[in-house]
């Protein structure tokens, strides 16, 4: 607890009775900061740092240093961060409880006692990333997917059982329950806790947390402090190690005006992310403030803040105020919680309200929401967005004019190709713009009803217009929890949804993860066979290379009416605002403006439909409510029994043999290079998470243990098997490295010899020959999900360094905590400058154990002939804890000798 010092301890009287409290208001009384102009967000890690301060890595100086924050500050310190819970997926989750089942294993290995690995903060995994589309458009397709959901799963679902009884503070949601950002926003959630610590008084204190996905922000848009992290990152976290971060520079982002009729919340979204990529918000928080909260709906709120990845940001916060206090309402909370809620964050000075003190940040944008207007993006980042009546104009100048150019000179018509749909012999014409994949899906859009309700509207209009789906769409409904379609069902929306295609396939992720499951083998045919590029148009907020489906190149995210509309055209060779959507039973041309609901329509639907009870009785068994995932039977016990034979859970390597003390710091020479990527190079890209290609070195492995192609699941879900993953590094079928030029996928140069082969099997020969290895990027390195396995794999293919012109928060931050050293080229410098051809040897010099934050090192070059050249990169261990990290060879590493007591 903190020092009398501070003087800061306050009790707060409620009708549930008496509270402690650490008031951050107490230090402006004491001079030490201006509390009312700090962001809102600064004033949570304040709280937390005045409430942990002496608990043994928070101290006195933490407090002073987030006290004193500054808007412009040359040099941010850093701080130790403990949030108050960690939030997990399947996919992630997986292997953060392998990795804790391994260390348990470790420790027992060391002489020390196992249950030590056990989470000391409460800790939620969601089942929500393993669904897959593979029935759809039929009224069974959500049993059906859901049965063999569960056939594929059961290894990792028997593991997960054991989890749940191996380890306190660790409870698991159930699959077909929701999706976790949307399960967290409306249930799990509570913006401010209670603890009783020891036998003292009960402390209330803001709700924060971490996430092993990145959309963890979404919470930001309930006033809640959380953010995503990586695996191990989390995993540290659950074992009571802080998060070491610098202090952040706070963006405030102004919104005022309202919204112009016919605009959703996805095209503001689609907005915020377009002009936050440009200003360039990477590792910064962003807090909205101004007169146009007042119209924003929460929902609205966290549909921004959960696309603050896309834009590159810690957080993407709207702090707590009127509208937190009725959605926790409308979602079924406790009426003595809102109460809590209310009472604690007025007087904790978190409660906005339009007369509040505006805070000073960093830096200002500011976005007049009457210009907002109707828009996608794509076709692969997120930041790239169109508006709705430049869609054709741009289709063709992004995809089709670079076909001309490379000789194919192809108008949209010339490679159609018709093809034949199910079984009843129904022929149809796919060509360059053919949409073969029109998904409702994903945490983004699917908890926000205005957006839904919208697109159950447009459904209904277009049946009543006699319109229809275009046969070769592969359409699908995967609500974030089960509450959507209980108001989609009592307002009647379900059934015309379903009348177009749009039946319920699951709870989850789908096809925004790449759990698209397989399009008709014509449609294949005819896609291949043209070299067609087609379009996917879905409600996700990732659109990444070879993420939705490896056979759809062009994907565009949108709001869930405007994915309805494009279903009924087929094709994104359309101006959706002055060419028909199709023709009416007698012939008349339908366009998009006859179907589109006005904003009205859509409010009442929603204050009709969309009750308190709904959340109270989906949620009152949220736990317990799934009767296949109960009768699930797996191993017992505090530790783990391994089996070899598992394709789906192994114990990693990351462990095995690991002494009492890391060794020393030792200067990396004789490095080969095994990749040169260029800019925005994502997550997927590095650690793909969808499809397992059969002539893949991960489809190789599985074939050898006899699993058969229907079997092989995912990457993500085989996200336990180390094998597996290994294998699918930089195993994008959409990977462009430049030392194979023309050549799309997983390869490389083997050097010095020159031979072409996978980038696994040249790593393996590579460690064989005693080499160790970097990789030479761009900008953005890293960008997209928080997944670990991007840096696990990267560290277990020998992979030394990482050397780009700038990374994105997370992965960095995976790569320090898997010991792999992120190195940062100065500014001007990058591999085409220094003209780096990727066949020279490279060392590092300066690296021992000496080494100390962002420190400058000397890479020095040899190339086949001898020649030699220099040049300098920017350590980025950008902490003393992430240098202590990278001593022990990764941050697990640390807490396990330190668990061991070395």
């Amino acid at each position: 607890m903190a020092e009398d010092y501070f003087a800061s301890k306050e009790s707060l009287k409620t009708n549930q009775g008496e509270f402690l409290y650490y008031s951050v208001g107490r230090l402006q009384a004491q001079g030490l900061t201006q509390v009312d102009r700090l962001p809102f967000s600064i004033r949570v890690l304040l709280e937390s740092v005045l409430r942990q301060c002496n608990n043994v890595e928070i101290t006195t100086e933490d407090v002073l240093n987030i006290a004193s924050w500054k808007p412009k500050d040359a040099v941010r310190k850093s701080f130790p961060f403990r949030p108050a819970r960690v939030i997990m997926q399947d996919f992630t989750g997986v292997p953060a409880i392998v990795d804790l089942a391994a260390m348990r294993s470790a420790m027992i290995r060391l002489g020390g006692d196992a249950k030590k690995i056990n989470p000391v903060i409460p800790v939620d995994l969601v089942i929500d990333h393993s669904v897959q589309v593979d029935f759809f458009a039929t009224p069974d397709a959500l049993q059906r997917n859901a049965e063999i959901e569960f056939q594929r799963n059961r290894e990792r679902y028997e593991f997960l059982h054991w989890g749940q009884q191996a380890f306190e503070n660790f409870r698991v949601v159930p699959p077909s329950t929701g999706i976790v950002h949307q399960v967290n926003l409306e249930h799990l959630a509570t913006v401010v806790r209670i603890e009783q610590f020891d036998s003292g008084p009960q402390v209330v204190f803001p709700d924060t947390l971490v996430g092993t996905d990145s959309h963890t922000t979404m919470i930001n848009g309930l006033g809640v402090v959380g953010w995503g992290v990586g695996g191990i990152e989390a995993e540290a976290a659950m074992l009571g190690q802080p998060l070491d971060m610098l202090i952040p520079d706070v963006v405030g982002f102004k919104l005022y005006g309202e919204l112009r009729e016919g605009v959703l919340a996805t095209d503001l979204t689609l907005t915020v992310v377009q002009m936050l990529r440009e200003k360039n918000v990477v590792g910064k928080f962003v807090e909205f403030f101004g007169s146009g909260l007042d119209g924003l709906s929460l929902p609205d709120r966290a549909t921004i803040a959960n696309m603050a990845p896309e834009y590159g940001a810690t957080v993407g916060f709207f702090p707590v105020d009127a509208e937190t206090l009725r959605y926790l309402n409308l979602t079924g909370r406790p009426a003595d919680l809102i109460k809590l809620v209310e009472l604690y964050t007025k007087e904790q000075g978190l409660f906005r309200t339009s007369s509040s003190p505006e805070p000073v940040y960093s830096e200002y944008l500011e976005l007049d929401l009457s210009t907002v207007e109707t828009s996608l993006a794509g076709p692969k980042r997120p930041q790239d967005r169109i508006p709705l009546g430049q869609m054709k104009r741009k289709f063709h100048a992004d995809l089709v004019a670079p076909l001309n150019e490379r000789g194919f000179n192809l108008s949209t018509n010339e490679l159609n190709r018709n093809v034949e749909i199910g079984t009843n012999g129904t022929t149809a014409e796919v060509g360059h713009g053919s949409i073969v994949i029109a998904a409702i899906t994903s945490c983004t859009n699917t908890s926000n009803p205005s957006v839904m309700i919208a697109a159950g509207l447009l459904a209904r209009n277009a049946v009543d217009k006699g319109l229809s789906t275009q046969p070769y769409v592969k359409t699908s409904l995967a609500p974030g929890s089960l509450i959507v379609t209980d108001y989609l069902e009592k307002a009647g929306l379900l059934d015309p949804l379903a009348k177009l295609g749009f039946n319920l396939v699951g709870y989850g992720c789908t096809t925004c993860i790449g759990n698209s499951g397989p399009l008709s083998g014509e449609v294949v045919k005819g896609i291949t066979s043209g070299n067609l590029v087609a379009a996917a148009v879905l409600s996700g907020n990732r659109n990444f290379e070879g993420r939705v489906h490896p056979y759809v190149q062009a994907n565009y995210l949108a709001s869930p009416p405007l994915v309805v509309a494009y279903a009924l055209a087929g094709t994104v060779d359309i101006d959706l605002l002055t060419e028909p959507l199709g023709k009416n039973q007698v012939g008349e041309p339908i366009y998009l403006k006859d179907i589109w609901p006005s904003p009205e329509e859509i409010r009442l639907e929603i204050a009709e439909f969309v009750q308190p009870e709904m959340f109270e009785k989906e949620y009152s068994n949220v736990f317990t409510g799934n009767k296949i995932w109960n009768a699930i039977e797996g191993n017992e016990g505090e530790l783990y029994s391994w089996d070899k034979a598992s394709t789906y859970i192994q114990e990693p390597p990351f462990f095995i043999g690991l002494t009492p003390e890391p060794a020393p710091i030792r200067e990396i020479v004789g490095a080969r290079t095994l990749a040169i990527l260029g800019d925005s190079i994502t997550t997927d890209h590095i650690s793909p998470a969808g499809a397992i290609p059969a002539d893949s070195p991960s489809g190789k492995y599985l074939l050898e243990r006899n699993i058969s192609m229907r079997d092989f699941n995912s990457y993500g879900s085989r996200r336990g098997n180390d094998r597996v993953m290994t294998r699918g590094t930089f195993g994008n079928i959409r990977l462009k490295n430049k030392l194979v030029p023309g050549v799309e996928g997983g390869y490389t140069k083997h050097f010095p010899d020159g031979k072409q082969m996978s980038i696994y099997d040249a790593a393996q020969l590579y460690k064989k020959e005693g080499v160790p290895l970097i990789v030479l990027a761009g900008k953005e390195y890293g960008t997209g999900s928080s997944r670990d396995w991007a840096a696990k794999g990267t560290q277990l293919l020998n992979v030394k360094a990482v050397i780009a012109e700038s990374f994105e928060r997370i992965h960095r931050s995976n790569l320090i905590g898997m010991g792999v050293l992120p190195l940062q080229f100065l500014e001007g410098d990058n591999a085409d400058v220094l003209g780096l051809a990727g066949d020279e040897i490279f060392s590092i010099i300066g690296l021992d154990d000496q080494v100390e934050p962002r420190i400058i090192l000397t890479i020095k070059v040899e190339n086949g002939d001898g020649a030699e050249k220099q040049f300098q990169v920017l350590a980025r261990l950008d902490t003393d804890l992430e240098v202590e990290y990278y001593r022990n060879g990764g941050i697990l590493h640390k807490v396990l000798r330190n668990m061991a007591g070395f």
